[in-house]
């Protein structure tokens, strides 16, 4: 179980991870305004297979749901009935907006955590609360790589970069401007 703090303080974000068969998690997003909850699936690959998000309101709740399909499109399910099919500029990974867990997909994926390496990458973006789908690019870049210390990876998306904190197993410590991880690392 791994708990970050929202770096101004007022929010919360838990996640219980899993590395049996790939990468699982299930989370949940605590801020002012709203509340959201995921559940993540990447496969052995590494590459992320399904994301369920739900997010909450005063005025709404709303549910969306990504499958990757094997020919590289994604379905997204709203529940309003029939999905979508979108091929959101290639995108293997999926950012989730105020999340410090979803930098983890392509960090762990490239190994940028263990080897040196720099990406730019499509990306699916998905907005909390209103759970709209962008295609983007972000870059990752590997800052230092240490057994015995926290690893660097640069991230950057359009003006904003950050250099991002991450634990052994690529799993992000801190993302200044995000949020800050109050629980040690998950025993593999």
């Amino acid at each position: 179980m791994l708990t970050w703090q929202a770096e101004d303080g007022h929010g919360l974000e838990g996640a219980r991870v899993s590395f049996a068969h790939g990468f699982r998690a299930q989370g949940r997003l605590v801020r002012p305004d709203f509340t959201a909850s995921y559940r993540l699936v990447v496969d052995e690959d590494g590459l992320l297979s399904r994301l369920s998000v739900t997010s909450d309101t005063a005025q709404r709740e709303r549910s969306l749901t990504l499958n990757r399909t094997g020919d590289g499109y994604w379905l997204l399910d709203t529940g309003g009935g029939a999905g979508t099919r979108a091929e959101l500029g290639g995108a293997l990974d999926v950012d989730l907006e105020h999340s410090a867990l979803f930098n983890t997909l392509p960090i762990r994926r490239l190994g940028l955590h263990k080897e040196a390496g720099e990406h730019t990458l499509p990306m699916a973006f998905v907005t909390l609360p209103r759970l709209e789908v962008q295609d983007v690019q972000q870059t990752y870049r590997t800052v230092s790589v240490a057994d015995d210390a926290p690893g660097v990876i640069a991230f950057s998306w359009d003006d904003f970069a950050a250099d991002l904190v991450v634990d052994a197993d690529g799993l992000v410590v801190n993302y200044p401007g995000v949020a800050a991880r109050l629980t040690p690392t998950p025993a593999g």
